[in-house]
């Protein structure tokens, strides 16, 4: 059970005192940097879902 207490102060201690956090105009900047990824990731995968449902669909009409 001591384990577990000290196991616990020491991971509050690392995580109030030793992270550090990231700015609020960081985390801003990060989070605009995902999203644009995962809009043209998401964009690029919908191009290709398109142009092989019509190249299969033309191959099926043969």
């Amino acid at each position: 059970m001591e384990n577990l207490r000290l196991y616990i102060k020491e991971s509050y201690d690392e995580l109030m005192n030793h992270v550090t956090w990231p700015t609020w105009p960081e985390l801003f900047s990060s989070a605009k940097l995902i999203i644009v990824s995962t809009v043209i990731i998401s964009l690029v995968i919908a191009i290709f879902d398109a142009v092989a449902s019509n190249l299969l669909e033309m191959i099926y009409n043969l």
